[in-house]
C-alpha cells in the first residue's frame, strides 16, 4: 500500500511537472488516463512479481523525461557568429564539462534550433563521442597530422565534442552531406590550416561510403607541388572536394633576382581553379604572422610600387579588400556559397615555431577563459571587411573554440620517433587528425543545412547579407 500511495502522489503532482506543449484541459485528461493505467497495473501485478508502483513510476518518470526533452526552446542570436563570442553578463562559462555519454541528436531535432543561436559560442564537453572516422582508418591524412600513427601515447583529445550554448548541432551525416554535394564542387582555398580541415572532411565523407574504393584522387602530390591543387572525386555522387593552396589569397611573386614581393592589389592566379565552384571555404592568417611578413620591409607591393616599410595590419587590410572585391565581382551568390574560416589558435610555449616554442605534454584543454589569448587583430579586420561586402559570406568563427584546445596539436608527433631530433621544430599550429578540425566540419555541415539549400532542386536559394 505504501508503494501505491507513492504512485498516486507522483500522479497527483504530474499536471504541475509535465511540460508537454498541451493546453491545461488536455494535460489533465492525459494524467487521468495515467491514473486509470496505474490501477490496471496494480491489479495485474498481484498475479506477477513486479511491483505496480515501480512499474507505473518508471512509466511516469520516462514520460516526464520525454516531455522535458520535447519542450520548446527560446530563440536567441544568429546562426553564424560575427563576433568573438562575448558572453552576456551573469552567464558563467565552463569550458570543459564531463557529461554522461548520450546519443547525439538527430538532424530533424537540431536544425530548427540552429537559426536561433550562435553555434560558435559554447564549450568543449567530455563525452566520448563516436568519431566521424576512426583513428588510423583514413589513408589520406598527411603523416604530419597523423599523431597516433606517429606514436602519440594519449588519446583523450579525441574524447571532446563542441557543444554550443542554447542549442544542439546535428551529428555529422556524411551520406546526407554527399547528397547535398551531388554534382557539385566544394573547394578549400587558403593555407595549410585549411588543408587540415580539407583532409578531415575528405576522411569523414569517405567513412560514410560502403565501398571506399568509390573515392579517388583526381590530382596527387605531383600536381600539388607544381600547381598547388589537390582533388578527391566521389564517383557515386559526381562531386569533388578540392584544396587550392593560397596562403595569402593575394599573389606572391618572385623576381629574376629571387626577391619575393606580395601583390596586395592582385588576387592569386590560382583563382581560376575555384571561381566556378559551388561552395568555397576561404582562409588566411598564419602566414601574416611569419617574420618576413610581419616585418613588412621591402615585401609588400601595389602596382609597381614596393613599400620600403608597411605595417602588417595595413597590408592585411589591403589584401582582404582585394579578395573581397574579387568575390563581389566574380561570384554568383545564387549559385555559390562562400565561407570564410576564422583564425585558428596556436599554442607555443617558450618561443615561436622557429625559436624553440613547444606544446608537447599537453593532454587537456584550457579550462579558464582568462588564460585565453587576446582576440586576434586579424579577425577584427576581417569582420569589418565582411561587413562591407555585397556577396553574403558565411563566417566560421572558430577562433575562440580553438584557443581552448592546447591539447590538440601534433607537437613532436608530427614525425615518427625514429625521425625526431633535439632540434626538431614542434607543430603547435596545425591539428592532429582525427581531432579538432572534425568539429569545424560539423559546424560547416550544420551551417549548410540552414543556408538555403533546397533538396528537391539540389540548388541553393538566394540569400542576402
Amino acid at each position: 500500500m505504501a508503494s501505491l500511495k507513492n504512485l498516486f502522489s507522483t500522479l497527483l503532482h504530474a499536471p504541475r511537472t509535465l511540460s508537454f506543449p498541451l493546453s491545461p484541459p488536455r494535460t489533465h485528461f492525459f494524467v487521468g488516463l495515467l491514473r486509470i493505467l496505474s490501477l490496471f497495473l496494480f491489479f495485474s501485478a498481484t498475479f506477477a512479481d513486479t511491483s505496480p508502483a515501480v512499474a507505473a513510476e518508471t512509466l511516469v518518470s520516462r514520460l516526464l523525461s520525454t516531455s522535458n526533452r520535447a519542450s520548446p526552446t527560446t530563440s536567441c542570436a544568429h546562426l553564424v557568429s560575427n563576433s568573438h563570442g562575448t558572453r552576456t553578463e551573469g552567464t558563467s562559462l565552463s569550458t570543459v564539462k564531463e557529461t554522461q555519454k548520450s546519443p547525439r541528436n538527430s538532424e530533424s531535432d537540431a536544425v530548427g534550433d540552429l537559426t536561433s543561436c550562435d553555434i560558435f559560442d559554447g564549450n568543449w564537453v567530455l563525452d566520448d563521442p563516436d568519431p566521424v572516422y576512426p583513428p588510423r582508418s583514413c589513408p589520406y591524412i598527411d603523416d604530419a597530422f597523423n599523431c597516433l600513427k606517429n606514436g602519440r601515447p594519449d588519446s583523450d583529445y579525441l574524447r571532446f565534442r563542441w557543444k554550443p550554448h542554447g542549442c544542439q548541432i546535428p551529428r555529422f551525416d556524411g551520406r546526407k552531406m554527399l547528397k547535398m554535394l551531388r554534382g557539385k564542387r566544394l573547394v578549400f582555398v587558403g593555407d595549410s590550416l585549411n588543408r587540415n580541415m580539407w583532409e578531415s572532411l575528405v576522411c569523414a565523407l569517405r567513412e560514410s561510403l560502403v565501398d571506399k574504393s568509390r573515392v579517388f584522387e583526381v590530382s596527387g602530390k605531383r600536381e600539388f607541388r607544381t600547381q598547388g591543387f589537390y582533388s578527391f572525386r566521389f564517383l557515386d555522387y559526381k562531386c569533388s572536394i578540392d584544396f587550392v593552396r593560397s596562403p595569402f589569397l593575394v599573389q606572391e611573386t618572385i623576381s629574376r633576382t629571387l626577391r619575393a614581393t606580395l601583390r596586395l592589389d592582385v588576387i592569386q592566379d590560382s583563382s581560376s581553379k575555384y571561381r566556378d565552384a559551388d561552395i568555397i571555404v576561404f582562409n588566411t592568417g598564419h602566414w601574416w604572422t611569419h617574420q618576413k611578413t610581419y616585418r613588412g620591409q621591402n615585401y609588400f607591393r601595389e602596382g609597381k610600387h614596393v613599400y620600403k616599410r608597411l605595417e602588417v595590419t595595413e597590408a592585411y587590410t589591403k589584401a582582404l579588400r582585394t579578395w573581397a572585391q574579387w568575390v563581389d565581382a566574380n561570384i554568383d551568390s545564387n549559385r555559390t556559397r562562400v565561407f570564410f574560416r576564422g583564425f585558428s589558435a596556436s599554442h607555443f610555449r617558450g618561443g615561436q615555431w622557429n625559436s624553440g616554442g613547444n606544446c608537447d605534454g599537453e593532454t587537456r584543454p584550457i579550462t579558464n577563459e582568462t588564460q585565453l589569448a587576446p582576440y586576434p587583430w586579424m579577425m577584427r579586420t576581417l569582420e569589418s571587411v565582411l561587413a562591407e561586402m555585397i556577396t553574403p559570406v558565411l563566417y566560421l568563427n572558430i577562433t575562440k573554440m580553438t584557443d581552448y584546445r592546447k591539447d590538440g596539436h601534433p607537437s613532436i608527433f608530427r614525425q615518427p620517433e625514429a625521425s625526431r631530433s633535439n632540434e626538431m621544430v614542434q607543430d603547435c599550429s596545425h591539428w592532429c587528425l582525427p581531432g579538432v578540425p572534425d568539429s569545424w566540419n560539423e559546424l560547416l555541415y550544420a551551417t549548410l543545412l540552414t543556408s538555403g539549400y533546397d533538396s528537391r532542386s539540389n540548388r541553393w536559394i538566394s540569400v542576402k547579407n
